[in-house]
């Protein structure tokens, strides 16, 4: 199963919902791929932690830079995967040259080559969760072609609400000319926080709309940046906490 974390919209949760799931499907036992197409590389960072300082050859603009050209050995797909600290987790990191090899990729029509090369580790991995810039240009359309499931955080602001109607005509624009097969798995309520009367106001409407919102709604926790800073996933961090609890069970939620 392929899953991309789509939404426009910056700070929304992408990076953080994306390793903490991939972890959470690492902790069953399951063959676990994260592939970081954001240049800001917070996947790569959050899953490395120091170690991402270390990665210069073998990343995912490696991989791309390679498809502009013709190599009577090419690298497989695979050689620009990493393994990180966490059993069964694997890693394809980003890197600051995806900027520049965009424009490129984008002309000579490469947007095929992601989801080849992800049908290729079929046998390989169990689950990849795929990390997007907050844009929708090649490395999104790419990932959204790769995928079956597309997750949507939503981070209860009224910005996030209102870009929603346009994220959803791009997913069904993608589903219409280059992956049927593409569904919207669900939005994810992300920083929730129940007491407080808008975000209940905005879930609210979109359930009401007809949204796939899916249930639990992960609560708004400090406890996520010492994740960050620590570079370790809520379930390696803390298993018990309230948050870690709600990552399981969103989890068991899609596989269900």
């Amino acid at each position: 199963m392929r899953r991309v974390v789509f939404n426009q919209k910056g700070g929304v949760g992408k990076s953080t919902i994306t390793c903490n799931l991939a972890a959470v499907s690492a902790s069953r036992g399951l063959r676990t791929l994260v592939l970081d197409l954001d240049v800001q590389g917070n996947s790569t960072r959050y899953l490395l932690g120091d170690q991402a300082d270390g990665v210069e050859d073998g990343t995912v603009a490696d991989f791309f830079q390679q498809t502009l050209g013709f190599s009577f050995q090419p690298k497989q797909v695979g050689e620009f995967i990493y393994e990180t600290p966490i059993e069964h987790l694997h890693l394809m990191p980003s890197s600051p040259t995806l900027d520049e090899l965009h424009g490129k990729l984008e002309s000579r029509y490469k947007i095929y080559k992601l989801r080849d090369a992800l049908e290729s580790l079929s046998d390989r991995y169990d689950r990849i969760f795929i990390d997007t810039p907050p844009a929708l240009n090649f490395y999104t359309r790419s990932a959204l072609i790769a995928a079956e499931r597309c997750l949507i955080p939503f981070d209860c602001d009224d910005f996030s609400r209102r870009a929603l109607y346009t994220l959803m005509q791009n997913v069904q624009e993608i589903q219409s000319d280059h992956n049927p097969a593409l569904k919207v798995e669900g939005v994810i309520v992300n920083q929730f926080q129940p007491r407080a009367s808008l975000p209940q106001k905005l879930v609210a409407e979109l359930i009401e709309e007809g949204l796939p919102v899916l249930q639990p709604y992960l609560s708004a926790s400090v406890k996520i940046k010492e994740s960050h800073e620590r570079a370790l996933p809520m379930v390696q961090l803390d298993p018990r906490h309230k948050l870690s609890l709600e990552f399981v069970a969103l989890f068991d939620a899609l596989e269900g």
